[in-house]
Parts: C-alpha cells; structure tokens; sequence
C-alpha cells in the first residue's frame, strides 16, 4: 500500500510509503484525498517523511488537497518533508501558501488552531 490513512479526531493524517511521490502514484493519492472530501474529512496531514523525492505531479496531488480543504474551510498541512522535497516545495515557493511542520504532533497541532 502506496499510503495509509490514519483518522485522529477530526484530523486525517496520510503517511506517504512511497520514497519517490511521482507520476507513477500521484494520482492514487490524489484519489484519497478526493475520497476524504467526499465524506467530508477537511482537515489533513500529509506526512511525507517516508518520501526522498517529489516530482510536479506529486505537488500537484498535495496543492489539490490544500484546494480541497480550504474549499470547505478546513485546513491542510504538511510534516516530515526531507531536504530533497523541502527544496523542491521551496523552489515552487509553495512554503509560502502551505503550513509545513516538523513532525506529527506539531502539525496535528497546526491544524487544531
């Protein structure tokens, strides 16, 4: 399994166990999180700590969800980014629109303000 969803609360968290997020299975998380909205889960945490790289289609996924809970005023975070994606969110200047937290906790903290 690609991604696993793990319900806290109101809070969904969706851990990548993939080391490379990219074409091959962005759309199977794209799906997910179109699944989540579906049944009115709004507020995620992707935790990307698992995954080395990130390709367009992989921030394409994760701008899709930002879309989707701030569409119906929840609220999108990511956590665990390693340096590799950490340049490419940066290098899209998408630090600049996402909340991004350190680990778990502190972004299901994020999320709860």
């Amino acid at each position: 399994m690609n991604f696993s969803l793990d319900p806290q609360g109101k809070i969904v968290v969706v851990t990548t166990n993939v080391e490379k997020l990219d074409a091959s299975n962005a759309p199977e998380l794209k799906s997910h999180f179109l699944q989540l909205n579906k049944i009115g889960s709004n507020f995620i945490l992707l935790n990307l700590s698992n995954t080395k790289y990130c390709d367009s289609s992989g921030l394409s996924a994760v701008l899709i969800a930002n879309r989707l809970c701030k569409d119906t005023n929840g609220k999108f975070a990511l956590c665990g980014l390693q340096s590799n994606v950490q340049k490419m969110v940066e290098i899209a200047q998408l630090d600049k629109v996402l909340s991004i937290s350190d680990s778990i906790e502190k972004g299901i903290d994020s999320l709860n303000e």
